[in-house]
Order: C-alpha cells, then structure tokens, then sequence
C-alpha cells in the first residue's frame, strides 16, 4: 500500500520573480517558460504509485503564452483536457486552482460548477487558494474540494484580519483512497513569524469552516449570499468601469466624480454588459484591449 503525504499551502506571497524561481532550479507546478510548458503537470511516483498534479490560474497579469513564460491559465476545455490526459497515465490526479473572490469566504455558484465539474473529469481532489482568506470545503462525488486555503505566509501587512489566518492541508493518498486534515495557521503582524493554532483560537477557525460547509452544502444559501456580496461590491466594481478609473491622483479623481459622477448610465452599463458577457465580443476586447497596453 502506497502511503504519500502532500501538504499545499495556499498563497505563500512569494516575492521571488520567475527568473530566480528557474535560476534556484525550485520545481514549480503550473508554471513555465511558455505555455507548453506551463500545462504540463508534475508527476510524483512513491510506493508504487504514480500521482499528477495541475496547477491551474485564474486569467489575470501572469498568464503564460505561446512564447512568454507564466502561469497554465483556467480554460475549461484546455483544463479538461490536461486533467484527462494526466489521469490515464496516473493513478492520482490532485487538481490545484488559484482562483476565486478576495476577502469572500464562499466559493461563487460558478466556482463550486466548475470545481465539481473538474472532478467528474477525473480529478481526485480539487484544492483553492487565492482569497485571503479561509473557506469551506465539501465532498462531490467522493472527491474532496477545498475551496480556499487562505494565506500560509504573506509578508506584506494588511487592514484585514482574515490576511492572518490559514490552513495546511495535509493530503493522504493511498491504493485506497484520499483522506485529508486540515491544520489551522497564524501570521503575526509585523514579524510574520508562523504557528499552528491550538486551543480556543483553534477551535474557533474549525467552527468558522463548518459553518461555510454547510452553506457550501445548501445551494439555496449560497446563492443568497453571493447576492449579498455583489450588492456589496456594486460601488465599487460601476468604479472599476467609470472613465476615470484610471486617474491615479486621489484628489483629481475625487474631485471629476463630484463634479460628474461615474459617467455611467444604463446604456453605457448595457454595452459593458455585452463585452464581457458575450463570448464573441470578449474575445475581441481580450486582444484589443492587450495589444493596446502593450
């Protein structure tokens, strides 16, 4: 029986560039010199086992391409693919995502879709990070789906107080199957020095993550609350899309919205609508709007 231990450890804040990552010849996974390279998985063989794992990042700045190094990007098709080839070759497939909402401690109905959809493609666990914070983890299908770890260690101060809390995962694979445990974390501020949480603080972090289980286990409150958290960001995301998003100055830019607002109606919301919501026109913007900035 094949007994391996895998620990992930969510957003590290690492501050090494990619360059030196190639130059201390450390192993990355989901990560490369192009994007041939970065779709390619890590491959683990212990006890007789043979276990892939795929890294998959949401499409922000460090996207690999055909001839610029960076991350394997989220693609749904091309991620399908990557998961099938690797578990016919593989015993284990473990599927590693960096993704989702900052600062929101449930996974979107899209998210739990997607992450539930990449174990029916032969992922054996599917494990999220990004968030900064902690969430709450569900089993589909027998396959464990961890939906965000929260930071391990970031060293980089932060109003927040969820920056300062995360969670190992520590994962157990054998012939038989895949058990995990969850082992809560701490920053302190300013030194960021690391510990594992015990007693009252450690119970408290449990009882937070059984109370996002059971809302990640009820669609009908789930959806409820990802409607809470968009009237919540409604300002701030009609901002992102206002004109003068790009006025750097805070005084300049206080001033233009005072003055006139947003500069956003409903029939400029309607055509930013139908840019990002019609695949056709997305698709066009991405290109444009990238070889524009560069």
């Amino acid at each position: 029986m094949a007994n391996n231990h895998i620990l992930d450890y969510g957003d590290m804040g690492v501050t090494d560039t990619f360059k030196e990552l190639v130059n201390h010849k450390i192993k990355y996974i989901g990560a490369g010199n192009d994007l041939n390279e970065a779709k390619k998985p890590l491959s683990l063989q212990k006890g007789g086992m043979k276990i892939a794992i795929l890294n998959f990042c949401e499409n922000e700045w460090s996207i690999a391409d055909e001839d610029s190094p960076g991350a394997n990007p989220m693609d749904i098709i091309d991620n399908t693919n990557q998961i099938r080839e690797a578990k016919a070759t593989h015993d284990k497939v473990i599927v590693i995502v960096h993704g989702g909402h900052e600062y929101y401690n449930l996974p979107s109905p899209r998210m739990q879709k997607q992450y539930r959809f990449y174990a029916d493609q032969g992922a054996d666990i599917v494990v999220g990070h990004h968030t900064h914070c902690i969430s709450g983890y569900e089993v589909y299908k027998g396959v464990p789906i961890y939906y965000s770890l929260g930071n391990f260690l970031f060293t980089k101060n932060n109003p927040n107080e969820e920056w300062y809390t995360g969670l190992i995962l520590e994962v157990e694979i054998t012939s038989e199957g895949i058990e995990c445990q969850i082992h809560p974390v701490r920053q302190e501020k300013g030194s960021f020095s690391l510990s594992l949480l015990e007693g009252e603080d450690k119970k408290e972090v449990f009882e937070r993550i059984m109370t996002y289980c059971s809302i990640i286990g009820d669609e009908k409150i789930l959806n409820e609350k990802w409607g809470e958290f968009i009237n919540r960001q409604g300002k701030i995301y009609l901002s992102y899309w206002s004109p003068f998003s790009y006025v750097k100055n805070r005084y300049l830019n206080a001033a233009f919205r005072r003055l006139i607002g947003n500069m956003l109606n409903k029939k400029g919301a309607s055509l930013y609508l139908n840019l990002v919501r019609c695949e056709a026109h997305r698709d066009l913007s991405n290109e444009v709007l990238k070889n524009y900035i560069e």
